[in-house]
């Protein structure tokens, strides 16, 4: 299956996909403030990564134009102690150049949706750097509001970098606890 050019195929991600995911992530920790990790991780970190998310029953997804990924997003506990096991936080990334064609917003709006049919009440979004108003008016568009600023908690780069602390509700937020209960995160 593909995507036409106007939106990209949303699809759960796969092993093969690890070696794409990585070039993007890499291109982000090398380059941008949205990551706070200074060296890229290999294939072989991200395909761990992406185990131990998707063992713990939350969503990875990627988005593909023409079978090519051009981004990804997956949902992981916001802490692992167990009072948080309702809490995620998303992460979002997409490649260099496909910026601006709707991939971002896709990736997010599909990892909201699959994360509130789920157990799970909240959706947390840490975005390095006050400065990065892509992501920011991104969690805006699809219903995040602004809780805070970290301030100067990271440094990259030669700086210091905030963090812009974001919240959303996934379906009912503060309601009755859902059924099944999540595992608790490991510690």
């Amino acid at each position: 299956m593909t995507a036409n050019h106007d939106k990209p195929l949303i699809r759960a991600a796969a092993q093969e996909d690890m070696a794409a995911v990585q070039a993007i992530y890499a291109h982000h920790v090398e380059r941008g403030l949205g990551s706070f990790e200074e060296t890229p991780p290999d294939v072989a970190e991200m395909t761990a990564r992406w185990r131990r998310v998707t063992g713990s029953g939350l969503p990875w997804l990627v988005a593909t134009f023409d079978d090519a990924v051009v981004g990804y997003a997956y949902a992981g506990y916001y802490h692992s102690r167990s009072g948080w096991r309702f809490c995620l936080e998303d992460s979002v990334y997409v490649r260099q150049d496909a910026g601006g064609r709707g991939v971002g917003s896709a990736l997010l709006a599909a990892l909201l949706e699959r994360c509130a049919a789920g157990p799970w009440q909240q959706m947390i979004a840490l975005v390095g750097d006050s400065d990065n108003a892509g992501s920011i008016a991104l969690h805006e568009r699809l219903g995040f509001r602004r809780c805070g600023i970290l301030q100067a908690v990271g440094f990259k780069f030669g700086r210091w970098v905030d963090v812009v602390v974001m919240q959303r509700a996934l379906g009912r937020g503060e309601g009755p606890v859902r059924q099944p209960v999540p595992p608790e995160p490991a510690d």
